[in-house]
């Protein structure tokens, strides 16, 4: 049975958490998994950075503070300490697990955020292009688009980035980690939802239907340049000669005819050509 953490699933086979990080934390409303701008994406795993550090609580307070307000704020933080502790252990327990009717998916939270995905209910609304969210998060990351704020930035090359799951997800190409790896042929990928677009390679599934003609599809870009054969539009043009494509591909094999670079070669007979095909008739 899958456990999740809010909406994000736990799949750590050996838990070695102490004690549960309180500096910074985010109410429950605004913490979780932002799934319409992070296609659902990608945060499968626990993040144990965000939720669940190792970490002594050491509560600071200024010298003159009255004692009382002193006692009584390591109070209420060890209150939140025990919330947060209990809540972890219910992964492990499966003790007070909240259940979904739908899908049988089940949380250590309440399921109305959940419960959303399959009603469709959308309550958070971007005022500026009337897009809407499910999670009020996930519209708060998604303003970052229209305000330009990009607050998460790489210490290796300096990029910065909307959300914080999209700098975990850039962090993996300095690090080299594909920790998603395909249980049919082995190979490994930065990102979950890549993963589950291979695994169509294995499942056959198309799930992309033109309305035209009813060809299928395993992806929905390979859907958006199928359709440019009905609709005869061509957004790739050459700088050189004017002449358009409906395909990125074709422009770039096109450019060919005016820098002269013939990329293929004949293994037999050394002849080298512009396009792959040419050498079919070899």
């Amino acid at each position: 049975m899958g456990i999740y953490a809010g909406d994000t699933k736990f799949v750590q086979s050996r838990c070695t958490i102490s004690v549960v990080k309180l500096e910074n934390s985010e109410p429950p409303q605004i913490k979780g998994q932002q799934e319409e701008l992070c296609s659902s994406q990608d945060v499968e795993q626990l993040d144990l950075n965000q939720e669940t550090d190792i970490l002594i609580l050491t509560p600071t307070y200024e010298k003159n503070e009255d004692l009382n307000c002193q006692h009584q704020k390591k109070k209420t933080q060890m209150k939140k300490l025990s919330y947060q502790l209990r809540r972890h252990m219910r992964i492990h327990t499966g003790e007070n697990l909240f259940s979904c009717k739908e899908c049988g998916r089940c949380f250590t939270r309440k399921l109305s955020l959940h419960m959303r995905i399959h009603t469709g209910e959308k309550p958070f609304s971007c005022k500026e292009c009337g897009r809407s969210f499910s999670r009020v998060d996930s519209l708060i990351g998604h303003m970052r688009i229209h305000t330009g704020e990009k607050p998460f930035s790489c210490k290796e090359c300096g990029k910065c980035f909307t959300l914080s799951c999209s700098l975990t997800d850039h962090m993996r190409i300095h690090t080299g980690e594909k920790p998603f790896p395909c249980k049919k042929c082995g190979r490994s990928f930065r990102r979950s939802s890549k993963l589950s677009v291979h695994m169509r390679i294995h499942t056959g599934e198309k799930p992309f239907t033109c309305e035209v003609c009813g060809r299928s599809f395993s992806h929905a870009k390979s859907l958006t340049n199928h359709m440019r054969i009905h609709t005869g539009e061509k957004p790739f043009s050459c700088e050189e000669c004017g002449r358009s494509f409906s395909q990125a591909t074709s422009l770039t094999n096109h450019m060919r005819i005016h820098t002269g670079e013939k990329p293929f070669s004949c293994e037999e007979c050394g002849t080298i050509v512009h396009y792959i095909h040419c050498l079919k008739g070899n």
